[in-house]
């Protein structure tokens, strides 16, 4: 996989993406390769490597990004009951760019 998945692949177009919102700053679209029947990621369009690595003055930029993901987590939750948010940090970040999943039910792996 690229370091960087969300820029060289989706904000690139080289993989299509099945867009659940998108804002001038930010893109949900559900997972290339969803692990939960209910799998959407939500990224910022710029690059920023990882939560703890966000500078200053992209602040207002992830206040969008959670206006974003609370858009997209009402959906799931009043279509299917519940979701869950989550982003990971570290070596337990696949891409290394901010990237938030809104999912629902069971792992499927």
């Amino acid at each position: 996989m690229t370091e960087d998945f969300y820029c060289d692949e989706v904000l690139s177009g080289k993989t299509a993406v099945q867009k659940v919102l998108e804002t001038e700053n930010v893109l949900a679209y559900y997972h290339t390769r969803p692990s939960y029947p209910v799998h959407i990621v939500a990224i910022p369009k710029k690059h920023i490597s990882s939560l703890i690595t966000l500078p200053e003055e992209d602040n207002e930029l992830l206040l969008e990004l959670l206006n974003v993901i609370k858009q997209v987590a009402a959906k799931v939750t009043e279509e299917n009951g519940a979701c869950r948010v989550i982003t990971n940090i570290g070596n337990y970040q696949d891409s290394k760019h901010l990237h938030w999943h809104i999912v629902y039910g069971a792992s499927l792996s």
